[in-house]
């Protein structure tokens, strides 16, 4: 063994004495022949002649007059040693590359283009060499060998080559610029499958975070329809090659259309469902996800059965990466209502609300060249569009957000009513023969606007990360499945509304989109039975307005935060059910639940009266004649549950609260107020006000009287005179408001009214005390006055008319 080592030495002593010599070409070529077939192959034979300085020689050669087959002989040599890392680092520091380059510049010799091509294409291995090689200008030379010659091996180290210098953005789009994706392209249909699956390889690496002018390139080329065709390859390299450079290049809404037009969107499907390994297919997945922007090709997501497949995966806590894309995707599908009943129907929105919480607030970001082909410009919109004079748009502001709250459909659907520049009022009139649906609607809109100013100011100024932050995505999804005409089997849940709490409760910033879902809910009729089953107006106090947690959310860090937002959104949540309590569908509702219902149920409703029912009489009959306080006081004996008790406490107190002092719960704050008003029988609170010298709003009616009032008092009073005076429509800017349909008598009642004035003060209320019986209810002074407050949605003074109704109608 030892004589067979000292031999094989000795003869690489040989070699490499030739090698360096000005020998004979004969010899030399004998010795690049040993070197190539005996000494390069043996165990450490590359190691062996790095170390014995082998490689200075053999660079040597490339400077030497051309000889060809010695040549080619030192080109395969170098090429087989620069398959090793140290021999790479050794080659680049004794400036072996540009003679390599210069090679491939001046010889047309195929087998020599081969060699010098591979050995590029392994230096290129390193990232220092690939950049040398860049700037040698290698790369339209090799796309000029890669178009011209027609030899299998050759093309296959050339394309090698260029797959290995692509390995940064900015190297992929220098071959990119010299036109190199068309021949690679063109390979595509080779007869020869090695160079198929070469060519195939560098097209994936080529479109790796694929630019603009990739997707271009590869779609004027009719590059799609070829890699579609060879994914369904059997060749497990071709197929791999072609599916990655195909969700490559769904990275860009240019292309994606024809992708799906190509097949491609069964094809990820199907490779998804093989798979077993969730790191191979994600790139699939956000691929598949990327494609539901287009509305073309959400049609063949859903005829792909891409949507269940996207839905599983949302369930697989393996692919709790994913799950943020997934969400989004269905996003895309806000509109199509065959796939959100499907959706929704298989589980989707618990699903939701189980992730609301716990979902991971950082994603990853897409190009911004992956908006919508629907949308070629989105990724242009930086601002808000503005108005000539450079000032922002504040009804295009607020007309995006009803478009994202699902109010409307499209922005075309925006009555022209809705413009800052027309009276609140002429947005649309409830009078109190609407229906309750109507009037629960109404109310809900106008108190999410209300209330949700500071939201609106908050999306004009920061919209994108309200708009694309994981939370928001849920919760648009979530909105957009609450404005079915009957939301209650699957958001008005015990899961889901314990889940939209904790949110609301326990995130550091909650989105109000939460909110206003909820307020979407309550003001729904159909989920006003849902929400007293599950005992939502006491949940709503507990967990908003007493801020109390159920037990096993008590060591929430997120505890100590303020309560005072929670506190309002609780308060209207719960206006918001009074409002349909005291409908005629929700008084039946009421009456059914007490009467008819199983023992929860009058349980819950009882429960709720209180809450929910300022309507006194109808609360006293529920409560005292149907028995429902027994039943509350009945289940507090007996009951061990402390969530019970302390709602059940909650109710009984929130009972006996009026009953303390009802004229202090029912009295309204003297707040002095403007200009001298000249009108009769002035009530005490207007006098001061009037002597004060504190009006500064009139309103004008149509048969040209004006009544003078206090703009602060009747915003304080009312939200709708709250919306109209100090909102953004055109009476906020006005001293004189023009009210129509509104008889002089009856609107100076309602204003004396929401100036603090009662029975015993104000002749003008005293004056509907002495209506008589026989008079016409409807068209009288009494039932005319209760019809414009239902219209101005005044609650406490649609209770104080009801009274006189009981009194001098019903006995």
């Amino acid at each position: 063994k030892m004589a067979l080592e000292r031999a094989g030495s000795d003869s690489l002593s040989r070699c490499l004495r030739e090698l360096a010599g000005p020998g004979e070409p004969a010899a030399l070529t004998r010795c690049l022949i040993a070197l190539r077939t005996e000494h390069l192959k043996a165990a450490g034979g590359l190691a062996r002649f790095r170390a014995r300085g082998g490689l200075r020689p053999l660079l040597a050669l490339l400077h030497r007059p051309r000889a060809g087959k010695n040549l080619d002989l030192a080109l395969s040599i170098l090429a087989n040693c620069c398959t090793e890392r140290e021999s790479r680092a050794q080659v680049r520091l004794l400036g072996g590359i540009p003679p390599l380059v210069t090679i491939l510049k001046s010889i047309s010799v195929e087998s020599i283009l081969n060699r010098a091509s591979r050995a590029l294409g392994n230096l290129a291995i390193d990232r220092e060499n690939s950049s040398i090689i860049h700037e040698a200008g290698t790369i339209p030379h090799l796309v000029q060998i890669l178009k011209t010659t027609k030899e299998s091996e050759c093309l296959q180290s050339v394309i090698r080559a260029l797959r290995n210098l692509s390995e940064t953005p900015a190297h992929r789009q220098a071959i990119l610029q010299q036109h190199a994706l068309k021949p690679l392209v063109e390979q595509l249909g080779s007869e020869h499958s090695a160079v198929v699956a070469a060519s195939v390889r560098a097209v994936a690496e080529l479109t790796r975070n694929c630019s603009f002018d990739c997707a271009e390139q590869l779609s004027l080329n009719g590059g799609v329809p070829k890699l579609v065709l060879l994914a369904r390859s059997e060749k497990k390299p071709i197929h791999q090659g072609a599916l990655s450079a195909l969700s490559n290049i769904c990275a860009q809404g240019l292309i994606r259309p024809t992708v799906g037009n190509a097949g491609g969107i069964p094809c990820f499907v199907e490779e998804i469902k093989r798979s077993q390994l969730v790191q191979l297919c994600q790139p699939y997945v956000r691929a598949l996800c990327l494609c539901c922007r287009e509305a073309i090709n959400r049609v063949r997501v859903r005829e792909s059965g891409a949507l269940e497949l996207l839905l599983s995966l949302l369930k697989d806590p393996r692919f709790c990466s994913c799950y943020f894309r997934i969400i989004s995707a269905f996003l895309h599908f806000f509109y199509d209502e065959n796939a959100l009943d499907f959706l929704q129907s298989n589980g989707l929105v618990p699903l939701l609300v189980s992730l609301l919480v716990g979902l991971a607030e950082e994603e990853e970001e897409d190009e911004r060249y992956a908006a919508s082909c629907d949308f070629p410009t989105e990724y242009n919109r930086r601002t808000e569009p503005e108005l000539p004079g450079g000032e922002v748009s504040s009804f295009q502001s607020f007309r995006s957000w009803l478009l994202s709250e699902g109010y409307i459909a499209s922005p075309g659907d925006l009555s022209p009513q809705w413009s800052p520049g027309i009276g609140a009022l002429d947005l649309e009139a409830v009078d109190g023969e609407a229906s309750a649906h109507s009037c629960s609607a109404a109310l809900g809109l106008q108190k999410e606007i209300l209330l949700g100013s500071e939201m609106i100011s908050s999306i004009n100024s920061s919209r994108q990360e309200e708009t694309w932050g994981p939370e928001a995505a849920i919760l648009l999804l979530l909105s957009r499945f609450s404005e079915v005409a009957d939301p209650s089997g699957s958001l008005v849940t015990e899961r889901t509304l314990q889940g939209l709490l904790d949110y609301l409760t326990l995130a550091v910033n909650p989105s109000p989109r939460c909110a206003c879902l909820l307020k979407r809910l309550t003001c729904n009729p159909n989920c006003l039975e849902a929400f007293l089953r599950l005992h939502g107006p006491s949940v709503f106090r507990m967990r908003l307005i007493h801020g109390v947690c159920p037990l096993a959310l008590k060591e929430s860090a997120q505890q100590d935060r303020s309560l005072a937002g929670n506190r309002e959104i609780g308060e209207v949540l719960i206006r918001n059910l009074s409002v349909q309590a005291e409908s005629p569908f929700g008084i039946g509702t009421l009456n059914h639940m007490l009467l008819s219902g199983s023992e929860p149920d009058r349980l819950a409703c009882a429960l709720a009266l209180p809450l929910i029912c300022r309507n006194e009489a109808l609360c006293r009959k529920l409560l005292f004649d149907q028995g429902g306080l027994r039943l509350i006081l009945e289940a507090l004996a007996t009951s061990a549950d402390l969530l019970f008790v302390f709602c059940a406490t909650d109710s009984i107190l929130t009972l006996l609260g009026p009953l303390q002092d009802s004229a202090e719960t029912h009295a309204m704050p003297e707040i002095p107020v403007t200009a001298p008003d000249t009108s009769p029988n002035l009530s005490q609170p207007v006098k001061q006000a009037a002597e004060a010298g504190r009006m500064d709003v009139r309103f004008e009616l149509d048969g040209g009287d004006t009544v003078a009032a206090h703009r602060a008092q009747l915003s304080a009073s009312s939200d709708v005179f709250c919306a109209m005076l100090e909102g953004d429509y055109l009476e906020s800017q006005q001293t004189v408001v023009p009210i129509r349909d509104v008889p002089s008598r009856v609107f100076t009642t309602i204003i004396h009214f929401l100036h603090g004035c009662r029975r015993s003060c104000c002749p003008t209320l005293g004056n509907l005390e002495l209506v008589s019986p026989e008079e016409d209810l409807e068209r009288g002074y009494l039932g005319q006055t209760l019809s414009v407050a239902s219209r101005f949605l005044l609650s406490d003074m649609q209770h104080f008319l009801q009274d006189l109704v009981f009194q001098h109608y019903l006995g």
